[in-house]
């Protein structure tokens, strides 16, 4: 039945989107050491005996402004545990000039920044409408395709990666424009991601949004075992201090259809950069 073999799509694409994405932020992982500061879901700035440059936040100031749970309604904001984020020496790119893309996708850090600071937003699913077989014992065809609906309903939510990084002289501004360079110089196509298990992104397209002194998205889509899986990316500026957002949908991924960029998120960590 093509309902049930979408269903079962998408827990397999879904499962290879977590692994490939988000290494093991779907769902934690022990390994990646100790490190308290990771563990925090942020990195220390870098040292300076002339302390931070003006307007450049420390990572301290960063953890102040970055989303926090309760700040968007109908989603969960988390901390990383360690292990859940992603080092630049563990991400490749068949194209030199691709990498910062396949950075932003994985919440690596883009450019050189002095401070970061990291969340994992998860949107919650929408409750399945009640349904059933009102007491008898046999299921019918509309019963399965009830149940079906709120299987798809409770995996259509949008997860996203927020990295928030501050940079100096500059490195902001940069570091943005360097991701709108290689967003247009690699809209043919790419191959990147966790070394050993590179993604192939057969397209890439701008998408609108608005925030900051400066914003620019888009859709970036993958292939999965022969099935397109749309990812959405999305970067405000605000100073010296940059939000990228990353995010898949686990129904989107099951699917190949696309999915609304994550608004809400974005609007509101927009709003705490000041």
């Amino acid at each position: 039945m093509m309902r049930s073999t979408a269903v079962r799509r998408t827990a397999l694409a879904a499962s290879a989107a977590c692994l490939a994405l988000l290494a093991t932020a779907c769902g934690g992982s022990d390994s990646g050491g100790g490190d308290e500061e990771k563990a925090k879901g942020g990195k220390s700035e870098k040292s300076s005996s002339a302390g931070p440059a003006a307007g450049v936040k420390t990572s301290g100031e960063l953890e102040k402004i970055i989303l926090a749970d309760g700040d968007v309604e109908g989603h969960k904001v988390e901390e990383l545990g360690a292990g859940d984020s992603v080092s630049a020496e563990e991400v490749s790119s068949d194209k030199d000039e691709c990498t910062p893309l396949a950075h932003a996708q994985l919440g690596v850090e883009l450019g050189d920044p002095a401070a970061t600071a990291q969340r994992m937003v998860t949107q919650e699913p929408g409750k399945p409408a009640d349904g059933g077989t009102g007491g008898s014992e046999e299921l019918t065809e509309e019963d399965l395709e009830n149940f079906e609906d709120a299987i798809m309903g409770a995996l259509d939510a949008t997860t996203t990666m927020l990295t928030l990084a501050s940079y100096e002289d500059g490195g902001a501004q940069k570091a943005l424009a360097g991701l709108r360079t290689a967003a247009e110089s690699c809209s043919g196509g790419f191959t990147g991601g966790i070394k050993g298990d590179g993604q192939k992104v057969t397209g890439i397209e701008e998408e609108k949004v608005t925030g900051g002194e400066e914003a620019a998205a888009w859709t970036v889509t993958t292939e999965q075992e022969g099935e397109k899986v749309p990812l959405k990316l999305a970067v405000v500026r605000q100073g010296t201090t940059l939000a990228v957002f990353s995010s898949f949908n686990i129904a989107a991924a099951g699917s190949g259809e696309d999915f609304d960029l994550p608004t809400a998120v974005i609007e509101a960590q927009t709003e705490k950069l000041g």
